[in-house]
């Protein structure tokens, strides 16, 4: 029987690079299943032992650098310094930390005693795997983002299957080859080559523990409604409309150097770049020259060449989405400020060049949905609370930055944005920063990856309740039941939270009375 197969197609010259085969949806049970047996394998190994293994995984990214990233690039169409940087150096980084730290994130925790009268009780929540895993990941950042929870995932003792998206097979295939060096248990990850449209239900048909998607908000909702019906836990990363606030007394060199590269680097196509920029009025006019002048300037560059500044979109699709809401934008009256230069060869269609449209405004699409592409869209503002009134004008919430000489003030205006992470003076790096919950508020989604909050997303916290009194035959409050018992429970609220040191000493004292019938046996009531 022929397989069936996905052409992994290089979306800057259309050159067929390879293929990769489909993974038939009737097999998914059988794969959760072969996962589950060696999840239990797993998991029952120490997690220093775990963080061993998945060394092996970073080492083979250190050593095959130049090759990754070549591959990303060759897949998705970004330059390769964009793939060198935040996919390559950034996966690196985040397998070393989460390596280093998964002992201390998973190592049980022990409670404080809530109060006195149950002092006699020890608390302990141990960090438990859910059992396997399902992760779909997007395009734009086919490597990384995928790499972040599945070290996570099989760290904390899960195992794991991943659907990469169907536009970057190729680099999925190499997330493949790359786990492969950590000698896992066979079955432990499973990369499957699934349809979009069908991969949701198919995972969470097949029994999934946990899902996590990386993706449009529509596709999200129409995931956690099939999870609901099994009850099954998601975590959703839904996308952003990120905006930046640039104050007066920031240092323009810099906010402007800032604005290109978390705006255009991967041709825009990031959840967490900047796609608002809201300027103080007494610097508005100075930010845009700079941005002219350094825009005209991103030259797009020629295959894998470390001097290439602007990539192709990934896809045809995302491309389309990106030139309709540009000529929304002009047709209501917005303005392309700057462009950098076309390419002097055709790029099958997919290349974009950056773009500054001034006179927007938040009638147009451009300034309220997800364009995710290289198009930043510039107003002027004249205080703070106008700024952040604009900044949280939109359904979306994922990051935003706050560009100021003074980062005190910067943190407060910061605080008091609506997106799950926030950057002073800087925009989109905190996701390369493995520490760093990532994730965001309002239609960006639910939950958290990346650092210790990864880690929780990715198990459920089990309590263990001891005794330090293991001798005493019932606790104050067991049966039978009587006066003396109502009395020891008064006494109880009485010495906890009496307004008074009478009523305490009061409450202290009819507790005292009653401690001797936790050692008696219920004979000798």
């Amino acid at each position: 029987m022929k397989i069936e197969s996905t052409p992994c197609v290089n979306p800057e010259t259309g050159e067929v690079l390879g293929y990769s085969p489909l993974t038939p949806p009737e097999e998914l049970p059988d794969i959760v299943q072969t996962a589950r047996k060696a999840q239990k394998i797993w998991a029952a190994r120490p997690v220093k032992e775990r963080a061993r293994q998945l060394r092996a995984v970073r080492d083979f990214i250190v050593d095959q650098a130049d090759y990754v990233a070549t591959v990303i690039h060759q897949d998705t169409g970004k330059v390769f310094l964009d793939a060198y940087a935040t996919e390559v150096l950034a996966t690196a980084n985040a397998l070393h930390y989460y390596a280093r730290e998964a002992p201390r994130f998973l190592k049980p925790q022990k409670l404080r005693s809530g109060n006195f009268i149950l002092l006699q009780k020890s608390s302990r929540v141990y960090r438990v795997p859910y059992g396997v895993a399902g992760i779909i990941s997007p395009w734009n950042y086919p490597f990384t983002i995928p790499f972040h929870e599945v070290a996570i995932g099989l760290l904390s003792g899960n195992a794991v299957i991943l659907k990469t998206a169907t536009a970057t097979q190729l680099v999925g295939r190499l997330i493949e080859r790359c786990v492969r060096e950590a000698d896992l248990p066979d079955g432990l990850f499973a990369f499957v080559n699934l349809p979009g449209r069908v991969a949701g239900d198919a995972l969470l048909d097949a029994g999934v523990d946990k899902l996590f998607f990386t993706g449009s908000v529509s596709v999200g909702r129409q995931l956690m409604e099939k999870a609901s019906r099994y009850l099954t836990p998601v975590s959703l990363e839904l996308g952003g409309k990120d905006a930046m606030i640039v104050c007066e007394d920031a240092d323009l060199e810099r906010a402007t150097n800032g604005a290109i590269w978390a705006g255009f680097q991967n041709s825009g196509q990031s959840c967490g770049g900047v796609e608002r920029v809201y300027v103080h009025q007494a610097v508005y006019d100075q930010f845009l020259a700079f941005m002219k002048q350094k825009v005209e300037r991103l030259y797009p560059g020629i295959n894998s060449s470390p001097e290439s500044n602007l990539g192709v979109m990934t896809t045809s699709q995302q491309a389309n989405i990106v030139r309709s809401h540009v000529q929304q934008a002009l047709e209501s009256g917005a303005t392309i400020f700057a462009q950098s230069p076309m390419p002097a060869t055709s790029r099958n269609g997919n290349f974009i060049p950056a773009m500054v449209l001034t006179d927007v405004n938040h009638s147009m699409v451009v300034m309220r949905e997800e364009t995710f592409g290289p198009v930043l869209g510039v107003m002027k503002f004249e205080t703070i609370d106008e700024a952040i009134r604009l900044a949280n004008d939109s359904d979306l919430g994922l990051t935003g930055s706050v560009w100021s000489g003074d980062q005190d003030k910067a943190e407060h205006i910061g605080r008091r944005l609506q997106a799950g992470a926030i950057m002073i003076n800087d925009h989109l790096m905190s996701h390369g920063m493995a520490e760093t919950p990532w994730g965001g508020f309002k239609n960006s989604g639910l939950g958290r990856t990346h650092g210790k909050f990864g880690f929780d997303e990715m198990t459920q916290p089990q309590v263990i309740v001891r005794d330090r009194l293991p001798f005493a035959k019932r606790d104050l409050w067991w049966h039978p039941y009587s006066e003396k018992v109502h009395r020891a429970l008064r006494g109880a609220l009485q010495l906890l939270y009496g307004r008074s040191l009478r009523a305490r000493i009061s409450g202290l004292l009819a507790v005292l009375r009653n401690i001797p019938r936790m050692f008696k046996s219920w004979k000798d009531e």
